[in-house]
């Protein structure tokens, strides 16, 4: 798993032939779901290396439906456009945070979207990261965005440039257009994350082959008093 670099000085990489196939290969994969469901008016965004450009084999495909959607509508657009599904998942990083569904279609693809509504922290999380739109992946643009060991990773035209992000808080914030708290809270995170370990999630479960996601957020709501008042709070 990759560390947190705090003491780290700018440095430029440069993509040899199979990374920028690569790159390719993931963006063609995310564009083709981002399509079958932008064609069934869901607003859709991709975030995390992929649209950074730093990919490496282990990289996944995270699209992200913005907005709390019907699940049936959802699931419906993927099986039009014949995108199957091998898992669907509920869940919840911390009580704080909103429960999202999870439609994994393979080992590294991912649709998800909000089961509650979201934060300011949590919706700044994937521009933290870096996020694009699907008309950046037909125009093959590449953005600024975070990885986790919290370097900033600069597009550049032979790869990236890259450099720590700590210490530069209020900088990175001004450069993503999102708040100093979500960098913070990132930072905070990831650096916990290292010295204990991986902390995994509040709340993670899979739905049987028959239940949707919103019978199992009631269900999880009903048996779970934190559940519950976050499935309220921002109502």
């Amino acid at each position: 798993m990759a560390k947190p670099s705090v003491h780290s000085e700018y440095m430029e990489v440069v993509y040899n032939a199979k990374r920028w196939t690569l790159l390719e290969e993931l963006r063609k994969k995310a564009l083709r779901i981002m399509e079958a469901l932008e064609k069934a008016h869901f607003e859709t965004i991709v975030h995390g290396s992929m649209v950074r450009g730093d990919v490496n084999p282990r990289s996944d495909i995270d699209v992200f439906v913005s907005t709390v959607q019907s699940s049936f509508g959802v699931e419906t657009a993927l099986e039009k456009a014949g995108i199957s599904t091998s898992k669907r998942l509920v869940m919840q990083a911390t009580p704080a945070y909103a429960m999202k569904a999870y439609i994994e279609a393979d080992e590294n693809t991912t649709v998800s979207f909000p089961l509650m509504n979201m934060r300011k922290v949590e919706r700044e999380f994937y521009r933290f990261g870096g996020q694009a739109t699907i008309e950046d992946l037909i125009n093959n643009v590449r953005v600024v965005g975070v990885d986790k060991r919290l370097m900033l990773i600069r597009p550049t035209e032979e790869g990236h440039g890259e450099s720590s992000i700590v210490g530069q808080e209020e900088h990175v914030a001004g450069l993503l257009g999102i708040s100093v708290e979500t960098i913070l809270d990132r930072v905070h995170a990831l650096l916990r994350r290292d010295a204990v370990g991986r902390t995994g999630v509040f709340m993670k479960k899979e739905l049987t082959e028959n239940e949707t996601f919103e019978m199992a957020l009631k269900r999880l709501a009903d048996q779970n008093p934190a559940v519950r008042r976050r499935l309220t709070s921002l109502s």
